[in-house]
């Protein structure tokens, strides 16, 4: 009987959710088409998002073609190590995945934030606890103004609320407007952050031998995120692993991967 009490009481949310779907229907992350709510992808998105799988390199999380082994490092990863201890992403910035970042970064379709950063919780469940210092790659000021939001800290926020680490949105500040990344040479890019963060001072003591996990939206060269993780190792940071919803192909980059 108390059972078939619950199932009764909670007749209404099913009908208001089912009136809710009827008029505003559930549209595909990338393409808009109507899907379950299950998914957040239609059947033909679904079929073309790159997602990134095991086995991968323990450093880049790039996906080998073959199984060979825990803790392998890939020829990039041994070629040349990153500053930091771990990447993970949860697919290429290809088809799909480039879309939802796009809608996210540049059509303020900042609902996507929640499900997007679902996806990064399970890619990278391995790097994520309640011990977590959890940070957002930031904006200036400046860009923050126009833009009215910075997708990197909506992204951690979300990934917070799942894996129940500590969100920071304060302690990394960018201290020099930089130009915009896209298009630069990864020589370029480098250059262009160059002393571009720092840690905030009156936060520093939230770093202090605490594991940190970065947090962007999308990683192309690496400069960026190496610029920022410099700057918490620098400040006592014990490990700074990165998190990203999608990063390039690193065949399709040019120069240091890093």
């Amino acid at each position: 009987m108390r059972s078939l009490a619950m199932n009764i009481a909670g007749l209404p949310e099913v009908a208001a959710r089912f009136a809710l779907d009827f008029v505003l229907p559930q549209r595909c992350f990338s393409c808009d088409a109507r899907v379950s709510e299950q998914t957040g992808l239609c059947a033909e998105c679904w079929s073309w998002m790159p997602f990134l799988e095991r086995p991968w390199c323990q450093r880049l999380g790039i996906p080998f073609s073959y199984d060979v082994g825990d803790g392998a490092w890939s020829p990039q990863a041994i070629a040349s190590p990153p500053v930091f201890d771990r990447l993970r992403a949860v697919a290429f910035y290809d088809g799909p995945a480039r879309q939802m970042v796009h809608a996210l970064k540049f059509s303020g379709r900042r609902e996507l934030a929640r499900p997007m950063a679902r996806w990064m919780a399970r890619s990278g469940s391995e790097l994520l606890s309640s011990d977590s210092l959890l940070v957002p790659v930031p904006l200036h000021w400046m860009r923050l103004l126009q833009r009215r939001f910075n997708q990197a800290a909506d992204l951690a926020k979300e990934v917070a609320r799942e894996c129940g680490g500590q969100f920071e949105p304060q302690v990394l500040r960018r201290q020099k407007r930089t130009r915009r990344q896209v298009g630069l040479s990864a020589k370029d890019r480098h250059k262009n952050v160059r002393s571009a963060f720092k840690v905030d001072g009156g936060r520093a003591d939230l770093v202090q031998g605490r594991h940190v996990v970065l947090i962007d939206d999308v990683l192309t060269t690496g400069s960026t995120v190496s610029a920022c993780c410099k700057c918490l190792l620098s400040s006592g940071a014990a490990s700074v692993d990165v998190l990203t919803f999608a990063q390039v192909d690193p065949a399709l980059r040019s120069g240091n991967p890093t």
